[in-house]
Order: structure tokens, then sequence, then C-alpha cells
């Protein structure tokens, strides 16, 4: 089995690639390559000296026509600019977002019609697709049913992919199956461009030893899911029959509700009071427009059927951090609590 995943580098393309090579399979058939796709190269060495990875480098748009030159059997496509990226610069927002997905989709689409082989496509969809609108606003809880309308160029970007997405499936020129994920949390690493990034960085960065800042009241209600329970999640949908995935509308992934103040209560229980010491409040009314724009309550009765269930509660996934980076954790009580 040949396997794409775009974003291939970044935090959860390499994290899902390590899955799928520790696993050696995908869908009950051998992997016999891994191309893995981004602007950069994948920082771990092991992941890059694979026999079975090939690593290509640069803009997805511009090298689609070499990175799709052999058929593939599975393709993740998780590369885009994130949400305060698109809300800056719409003209990348459309490029990396839009223009790219299509792009991809029409590769998949001439290997079908050449090969007579429908890949399975794997969509990284996101909760942004969700918001309020004055003539249909949010339920208390979202499920499956429940009509997605953004407001974020980001949200708007990821709705229009899904419909992409579903037509193409409906065409037989994929396999296609969209997952929307919860802000996923906690992140390694340095921040990105994502309105979400501080539910990542109040944890982060306090148990390395660094100041943090918050930029939304404590009391904001979130959507979260460890990084752990995410990759878990694209591997179930990308495995499951067709007919257990339930028709070609995108799924959405268990989450875990949190405030932000319960967060940082975990923060203190882990890493004590010189973690939260660390974290100041700073008002930043755009990133708190986005952020409570998105639902935070979620009944995903599609993801449990395929056995999928959320985190347990937050505590569980910061420790699942400090096991996971280590070497990036300065904390002495956090470190004591993985033993």
């Amino acid at each position: 089995m040949r396997v794409l995943i775009t974003g291939g580098a970044g935090f959860l393309g390499a994290r899902l690639a390590r899955t799928l090579l520790d696993r050696g399979s995908l869908a009950g058939a051998p992997i016999s390559q891994l191309v893995l796709a981004d602007l950069a190269a994948p920082a771990d060495a092991a992941l890059r000296d694979d026999r079975r990875v090939q690593v290509r480098v640069g803009d997805l748009l511009e090298q689609l026509d070499v990175l799709t030159d052999a058929p593939y059997d599975a393709v993740f496509h998780l590369a885009s600019a994130v949400s305060a990226e698109c809300e800056a610069d719409f003209e990348l927002g459309l490029r990396s977002n839009l223009d790219s997905t299509r792009a991809l989709l029409d590769a998949c689409r001439r290997q079908a019609m050449a090969a007579g082989r429908a890949p399975r496509f794997v969509f990284s969809s996101s909760v942004a697709v969700y918001g309020s609108d004055p003539a249909l606003p949010l339920p208390h809880v979202v499920d499956d049913r429940t009509l997605p309308t953004p407001q974020s160029s980001y949200g708007i970007h990821k709705f229009v992919c899904e419909q992409l997405v579903a037509d193409y499936t409906r065409k037989g020129y994929i396999d296609g199956r969209a997952a929307r994920l919860m802000t996923v949390s906690v992140r390694p690493g340095r921040p990105n461009g994502a309105a979400s990034s501080f539910l990542s960085g109040i944890v982060r960065e306090p148990l390395a030893g660094q100041p943090a800042v918050c930029p939304v009241s404590p009391d904001t209600p979130v959507a979260v899911s460890s990084p752990a329970t995410t990759v878990a999640g694209l591997m179930a949908v990308a495995e499951a029959p067709r007919d257990d995935f339930g028709g070609r509308t995108a799924l959405n992934l268990p989450a875990l509700t949190v405030t932000v103040q319960q967060m940082l209560d975990a923060l203190q229980g882990v890493g004590g009071d010189a973690a939260l010491s660390l974290v100041r409040f700073e008002p930043d009314a755009q990133i708190a427009r986005i952020v409570g724009g998105w639902p935070a309550r979620f009944s995903s009765a599609r993801a449990a059927h395929l056995g999928l269930i959320p985190d347990g509660d937050f505590r569980s996934i910061v420790l699942q951090y400090v096991r996971d980076h280590a070497a990036a954790v300065t904390n002495e009580q956090a470190r004591s609590c993985t033993g």
C-alpha cells in the first residue's frame, strides 16, 4: 500500500506517520511506501530514515504533478493554513486551503479514471465549520445533524472542502471521508498561527518554565482532544468500512468539553503553583470572537459507532504531554508525576 500524508512534517502529520509505520499496515494492507509532503522535512530523524518513508519538500500546489506521478492507495490531507492566518491573509487562505485541496482531489480523479483505483481519501476538517448565525443560532449541544454555519474564512474553507470530498466520492473518484477535528491540545513545539494556539501554549510554556498569555476569559468553554485521541480518530475514519462510516457527510470526532479555568486547574495539579504563576491574561478581542464562536459541547454518535470516545479529563491530557515530550518539560513536579 502506498500512502500520502500532506502536512506530513507537522506535529499531527508526523504523529500519524509514526503510528502508521509502527502498525505497518492500513485497513489490513501492508504499507510499502509512506510519502510525507510538507514545506519542510520532518524533524524526527527516525521518521526520515525509515526505508518506507519518502519525504517531498515544497509548496503543495507547485509539487503536485511530481507528487502524484504514481497512484496512491490512501491519502491523508492534513495540510492547510490555520485560522488566524486565514483572517490575516485572505489570498493565502484561499490558495492553501481551497486551491490545493481542489488540485489534490483532481489528481486523485485522474488516477481513478486512468488506473481504475479510487484512493481512500481522509480530509481533516475542523470544528470551525460551526458558528452561530443570526438566522440559525447554534444549539447548546452540536450533534452529527447540526448544520454548519462557519463564521471565519478558515471554517468556510473547511466546509467547502468537505462538500468537494463528498461530491468526488459520489462520483466514484475517491473513497472520501472527512473528519472534523476538535482543538488538539497539548501540541508540542512552537506556537502556530491558529486562533486556538494558546490552548496548548498555556500548558506547554509553563511546563517549560516559560511565560504564557491567555487571550480569553477563564470561563470560556472549549472542545478539545489529545493528540493520541485525535490520531486514533483519523485512523478509525480511514479504516472504517464505507457503510460503517455512514454516508458522505463529515463526521465529528469526539470532544472533551472544558473551560480555560479547568485547563489551568489541571496545569496547577500537574505542575504546581510555579507553573500556574507563569500564565497571565491579556484579552484579545479577535481571538475571543473566533474561539468563542466555536461550539464547545458535542454529541458524536457516528464517532461512537466507530468505537471512538473522548478523553476522560484534561489532567490526563497534560500528563500525556509530559510523558510524550519529557525533554521539553523542565517543571520538576510535572516530571515526577510520570515517574
